[in-house]
């Protein structure tokens, strides 16, 4: 049977379907590279988790960006921390699927995109606390985590005083490890402290560190100053303390300690170490809300700051498109990324970032943990800055 519409009601099937169309949600792709398989695969994962976490957050509430709707899709591809794959997933990201931002959590890929992000005009957030990425000048690039110099003088004051002068290094040998290394050693020096040992390995590669460890314990140290992906990071002071290291762990902010808690048995092990403070450990009300939503999501796992930070950085990187108008255009959006991080609703900014420094890296109150009595610590940066 034929079923004939009257004329009236016609127009109006035809007006809300082209309403429909005009309001129907358009995507915009947020891009990703990162290490998803190899050692840093769960640093990598985790950066990943707080980007989408992030993205579903938005679409739920919905995005309107110059009187359009916009879904917006995190595109991700892996680069097994490796440069030259990560310039070339970059260039892919921007090419293939037109992405106005992207996300890279590692200081040698991003020096790799640095190479040309500002031609083709694409947003570089940077998940790096490397204080080089945003001292090149690079205006199209935003710096995730404050710079990492922030720690080392809190750090080495309470490993100094715990343990002694004597440190040996048995860091990651990747390009953001070397970078800490060389900002690391004079400041110990300069405080007293002799370098009794030195030998960098490759974390990524390796889960067997005995010999590498063994031959840096031969230097008698206080301290051992590791870093790099959590995992492998916990196996290099796990096989220390198999081979009978009784001193403290001066951790790269990299690795985190709830992390490496899981991998050699809980906080005993880590006795003495100073790092980032933990998610789980953050006792700031920001920081509690977003640990309880996320456990809302997962309750069988505890959020790092990497799945943190990013969730603000793709947060900012919604409300600076808002800001701008466009989601397409990775200049006007990166001028507005300041104001975006300041006007970020409390529950978005679970790390209470207060904003962009001149050079585009962001200003917070970052604490640290210490392993006291196998429980966790926390001390503010700032004011160990403060008072040295």
């Amino acid at each position: 049977m034929r079923i004939t519409m009257k004329p009236a009601y016609l127009a109006v099937a035809v007006a809300l379907a082209f309403g429909g169309n005009a309001m129907a949600q358009e995507v915009v792709k947020i891009g990703y590279s990162g290490p998803l398989s190899g050692g840093a695969a769960l640093y990598g994962k985790n950066v990943l988790m707080g980007m989408e976490m992030a993205a579903n957050e938005i679409n739920a509430k919905g995005l309107e960006v110059g009187g359009k709707k916009y879904k917006i899709e995190i595109v991700s591809l892996d680069d097994k921390y490796n440069p030259s794959e990560t310039a070339i997933n970059v260039q892919r990201l921007i090419q293939q699927h037109k992405t106005p931002a992207v996300l890279v959590p590692h200081s040698g890929g991003i020096f790799a995109v640095q190479a040309f992000n500002e031609k083709s005009n694409t947003l570089l957030l940077a998940y790096t606390s490397l204080p080089q990425v945003t001292e090149r000048g690079n205006k199209m690039s935003v710096r995730i985590p404050p710079d990492f110099t922030i720690y080392i003088d809190p750090f080495i004051k309470v490993e100094m005083a715990k343990f002694g002068k004597n440190v040996a290094i048995a860091n990651a040998d990747h390009d953001y490890a070397k970078a800490w290394t060389a900002a690391f050693k004079p400041k110990w020096e300069a405080a007293g402290g002799k370098i009794v040992a030195e030998n960098p390995m490759s974390y990524n590669k390796a889960t067997d560190f005995y010999s590498g460890v063994s031959k840096v314990l031969q230097g008698k140290p206080d301290v051992l100053f590791i870093g790099g992906a959590s995992e492998p990071t916990a196996l290099v002071a796990k096989q220390a303390r198999d081979l009978g290291f009784k001193g403290g762990f001066l951790v790269l902010d990299q690795a985190k300690l709830d992390e490496m808690a899981k991998v050699v048995g809980g906080y005993g092990p880590l006795e003495g170490s100073v790092g980032v403070l933990p998610m789980i450990a953050d006792p700031r009300p920001n920081a509690k809300l977003f640990v309880n939503n996320f456990h809302k999501l997962d309750p069988n796992r505890d959020p790092s700051s990497e799945v943190s930070l990013n969730y603000t950085a793709v947060h900012a990187t919604a409300v600076a498109m808002k800001l701008a108008g466009t989601v397409t255009d990775g200049v006007k959006i990166r001028e507005q990324m300041d104001k975006a991080f300041k006007s970020l609703p409390p529950e978005n900014n679970p790390q209470e970032i207060e904003g962009l420094d001149d050079k585009g890296g962001t200003i917070a109150n970052v604490l640290m943990g210490v392993v006291e009595g196998g429980k966790i610590k926390d001390t503010s940066l700032r004011a160990a800055n403060a008072g040295k």
